[in-house]
């Protein structure tokens, strides 16, 4: 693979290449509950803009497009509990969010799926679609601290790495595998983090 030779990337691999490293960087400090996973977040998402459209994975595309919307968004809400400036905490999702996601999914997959394959020259269509209606509701409940917005990423980068292998995108293939760990590693952090806070609201409790 001529990906794996420094010397034969041109300006295509480079920009795939460095916005592995940016993605890999802020998956991690999500993981760790930094703030700085959001600019960092935005660097590889203005690279990825630009690997998938010569990819032809349009809803990918537009995927990094709204994953910057939700970036800000996310970036506001860790920082922001209520109208209080306090750092958000990890909690679970509720029955409305899981009602919430089992509903957008396939309605956007649907809606999505359809009008690349009838208007575009997109390729895997549907998948691209169900990848990304996936990926928009993991990217939400993380910008909410929802502890299960992990197993969300495990399952939809589980069905990524096939994809960009067939689209020939190796270093973006293996991101999405290292991502599998990475996520992996968020859920055991954050449920950890989600506990602690619950000891440490019970001890308070009974102190009070």
């Amino acid at each position: 693979m001529d990906f794996l030779s420094p010397a034969t990337w041109d300006l295509a691999t480079v920009t795939e290449v460095v916005g592995v490293i940016t993605g890999l960087l802020c998956v991690w400090l999500a993981a760790r509950q930094n703030i700085w996973t959001f600019p960092v977040a935005l660097v590889s998402v203005l690279l990825y803009i630009v690997i998938f459209y010569d990819a032809r994975l349009y809803a990918d595309m537009s995927l990094q497009v709204m994953f910057a919307v939700l970036n800000f968004y996310g970036w506001y809400m860790w920082l922001h509990k209520g109208n209080q400036r306090v750092e958000r905490p990890v909690t679970k999702m509720t029955s409305k969010h899981w009602i919430w996601l089992l509903l957008f999914v396939p309605l956007f997959t649907a809606g999505l799926g359809t009008y690349l394959h009838y208007n575009t020259d997109a390729d895997l269509a549907y998948w691209d679609a169900g990848t990304t209606a996936v990926s928009l509701g993991a990217q939400w409940l993380m910008s909410r601290k929802k502890l299960e917005n992990w197993l969300i990423w495990i399952v939809v980068d589980a069905v990524y790495v096939p994809i960009y292998i067939y689209k020939e995108l190796y270093p973006t293939a293996v991101l999405y595998f290292l991502y599998l760990a990475l996520a992996w590693w968020g859920y055991i952090d954050w449920k950890k983090s989600m506990q602690g806070k619950l000891q440490e609201q019970g001890a308070q409790a009974l102190v009070g």
